[in-house]
């Protein structure tokens, strides 16, 4: 304790901010490996509508506020023997801390790129080519199915036409999805 004492107030001030930002920033990081945190992050801190943001994230959050304090207090513990102009280390601080949480909006923003919605609609077979996988009777006198593949999963799908009776195996367009989930195909 008496080394801490001895130290000049603004690094002390450094240590004092840096030692508790860095104990919360591993609790985090061990929660989040963990999984015990998944929505933290995600929502501010504050009552306020923030409808129509498409971020997943908010600027105030205890996690960002960790982030710049993380990074605030070691710059300056860091720097505080190279740069002798206290203004000067504390803005480079600052930019360093406000760094940190640009990083961190960063990291989660390609992170959230990597996720996907791949659930099956069957509007996004209109204009597809697809496969007859049984026979489709001529003229809408009955149902066949086709093969499709959607963002890389084929399904199998109810089909109709209205031209003559197409055989298993011919490719066909699809042209519309009827009610009943019914794919209208045309020969190509």
């Amino acid at each position: 304790m008496e080394f801490f004492n001895a130290l000049e107030p603004l690094l002390k001030l450094f240590w004092l901010v840096a030692i508790p930002a860095s104990v919360i920033f591993l609790i985090q990081a061990i929660m989040t490996f963990t999984g015990s945190d998944a929505m933290e992050g995600t929502s501010a801190d504050f009552d306020s509508n923030l409808e129509g943001t498409d971020t997943p994230f908010q600027l105030f959050s205890l996690r960002n506020l960790v982030n710049f304090l993380l990074g605030f207090g070691w710059t300056g513990i860091s720097f505080y023997d190279v740069i002798s102009s206290k203004p000067l280390l504390i803005g480079l601080s600052i930019v360093v801390g406000l760094l940190f949480v640009f990083v961190f909006f960063a990291i989660i923003r390609k992170m959230m790129q990597l996720s996907e919605n791949n659930s099956f609609n069957i509007q996004h077979t209109v204009g597809k080519v697809a496969d007859v996988y049984l026979r489709i009777p001529a003229h809408k006198s009955g149902k066949g199915k086709v093969s499709v593949s959607v963002k890389g999963a084929f399904h199998e799908v109810d089909a109709v036409t209205e031209q003559d009776a197409i055989p298993s195996g011919t490719p066909v367009k699809i042209i519309q999805v009827m009610s009943g989930n019914i794919l209208l195909v045309e020969t190509l």
